[in-house]
């Protein structure tokens, strides 16, 4: 019963990915393209995968919680992860198909913050839980500096 919450867990993660993956896609070949970019900007064919491991990281983490003993630091965990999850989707929204490259960048501040909440109260549950989740918030930094750079060299597309 436990490998079957762990296959829900997936389903779910990699599903927010694929609901942000159809904002996105579409957007990479035309206005993504026209924009200015850093030097630092990776390629557009390095996201899916990155994206695809850590969707898959964070449902492991997540369900490492779900399966530990009740305690107030589990619900606060799972609360934070969902919001963090609906967060991570929003941002694709916002990004990707309103082109609000400002909102954005704002947006992606509130999802660095709820994503660090949500390791820690992790790593009061579970110290491997917390360790799964790092490599999202070192790649959610990332892509908030380069949201801010794009922000920053496009200003007509804020």
């Amino acid at each position: 019963m436990h490998w079957l919450s762990l296959a829900g867990l997936i389903v779910l993660c990699e599903g927010v990915g694929l609901m942000g993956g159809r904002w996105t896609g579409p957007e990479i070949p035309g206005w993504y393209r026209t924009l200015a970019k850093p030097s630092f900007n990776p390629p557009s064919w390095i996201f899916a995968p990155v994206w695809s491991t850590l969707y898959l990281l964070m449902a492991i983490a997540v369900w490492l919680v779900v399966n530990s003993p009740a305690s107030s630091a589990r619900t606060l965990g799972l609360i934070l992860f969902i919001l963090q999850l609906v967060l991570n989707l929003a941002w694709s929204w916002i990004f990707f198909r309103k082109h609000a490259i400002g909102a954005a960048a704002i947006e992606v501040a509130l999802l660095w913050c709820t994503i660090a909440a949500t390791t820690l109260v992790f790593s009061q549950v579970s110290t491997t839980s917390a360790w799964l989740m790092a490599p999202y918030w070192a790649w959610v930094t990332f892509a908030s500096i380069l949201n801010a750079t794009l922000w920053r060299l496009n200003p007509a597309a804020a």
